[in-house]
C-alpha cells in the first residue's frame, strides 16, 4: 500500500487570485497518482463562476461545499488568497481541517500594502483589455509555457481584483492560525515578495515547519511543481487520519 493512502484525508486545493482551480492540475494528478482523493475548488468571480460577485462569506462556503463534497475533513492547501482564504476556513472550522498548508500568504492583508494593491489592480482593470496581455506575459514570464497553460486553462478573473483584495482585507490570519489547533505547515518560495510578516506567522505557530523553497517566487507550486507536490503529499502522510465532525453551515458574517 502506498505511504500515504488507506486512511489518510483527501486533499482540497484553493487557487490564488485572478486564476482558477485549473493552476492545480499538475498537484491534483499527481496526488491523485499516489492514491489520494483529491480536489480544488474555483472561488466566486473566478473559474467557471466568473461573472459572480466576490465575497468573504461567498469563498468560505465555496470552501465548505468542497470540503462536504470529500467526507467533511480534509488537508486545506492555499496559495496566496487561497492561503488566507485557507487559515480562515481552519480558525472558523478547525475540525473539518485534518492539517493546513498555507503557501505564499505571509504579509498581513491590511494598511498600506493592501491599499497599493487595491489602487494598482484599478490601474489595471483601466487598461484597454482589462490587464490580459500583462496577465499573460508576466504567467509566461514567471512560469514558463506549460505552467502558464494551466493558470489560464480555467478563464483569467479580470475584473475580480479590487473585490476580493477587500474582501481578502476582512481575514485576520494571525487570529485564525490561533483559533486553529491542528498541524499546520508553511511553505514559501525562496524569492516570494509575500514575506513582509513572516516572523508574526512563525511566532503565531512556532511550532509548525516553515519550509522554503530555492529559486521559486510568489507561485512556487507553480515554479517548482515537483517539489511542492512532495510537500503536500508529506502533508498528507503527516495528517491525522480522516474522520472527525463535518463543517457546518454557520458562518458569522464580516459585513
Amino acid at each position: 500500500m502506498d505511504r500515504v493512502a488507506g486512511v489518510r484525508p483527501p486533499v482540497l486545493f484553493v487557487h490564488g487570485i485572478r486564476t482558477s482551480r485549473s493552476m492545480w492540475r499538475g498537484q491534483l494528478a499527481a496526488v491523485e497518482a499516489a492514491g489520494i482523493r483529491a480536489e480544488a475548488v474555483d472561488l466566486p468571480a473566478h473559474g467557471a463562476r466568473i461573472g459572480e460577485t466576490f465575497s468573504l462569506d461567498g469563498a468560505l462556503s465555496a470552501i465548505d461545499d468542497a470540503v462536504t463534497a470529500l467526507g467533511g475533513r480534509v488537508v486545506i492547501v492555499g496559495l496566496s488568497l487561497g492561503g488566507y482564504l485557507a487559515m480562515e476556513y481552519a480558525g472558523r472550522r478547525p475540525s473539518s481541517v485534518a492539517l493546513l498548508v498555507a503557501s505564499s500568504c505571509f504579509t498581513l492583508p491590511t494598511g498600506l500594502g493592501l491599499a497599493g494593491y487595491r489602487g494598482l489592480a484599478r490601474v489595471i482593470r483601466r487598461l484597454p483589455d482589462r490587464g490580459m496581455w500583462l496577465n499573460d506575459t508576466m504567467a509566461r514570464f514567471t512560469v514558463g509555457r506549460t505552467a502558464s497553460a494551466d493558470v489560464g486553462a480555467g478563464g483569467v478573473a479580470l475584473d475580480a481584483m479590487d473585490e476580493t483584495l477587500a474582501a481578502v482585507g476582512l481575514t485576520d490570519p494571525i487570529d485564525s492560525l490561533g483559533r486553529y489547533d491542528g498541524p499546520v505547515q508553511f511553505v514559501t518560495g525562496a524569492l516570494d515578495h509575500f514575506r513582509l510578516d513572516e516572523r508574526r506567522f512563525r511566532a503565531a505557530r512556532p511550532e509548525a515547519p516553515f519550509i522554503v523553497v530555492p529559486r521559486a517566487g510568489h507561485l512556487v507550486s507553480l515554479m517548482a511543481p515537483e517539489a511542492f507536490t512532495r510537500i503536500v503529499l508529506d502533508a498528507v502522510a503527516a495528517a491525522p487520519d480522516a474522520g472527525g465532525g463535518g463543517p457546518r453551515r454557520d458562518f458569522p458574517s464580516d459585513a
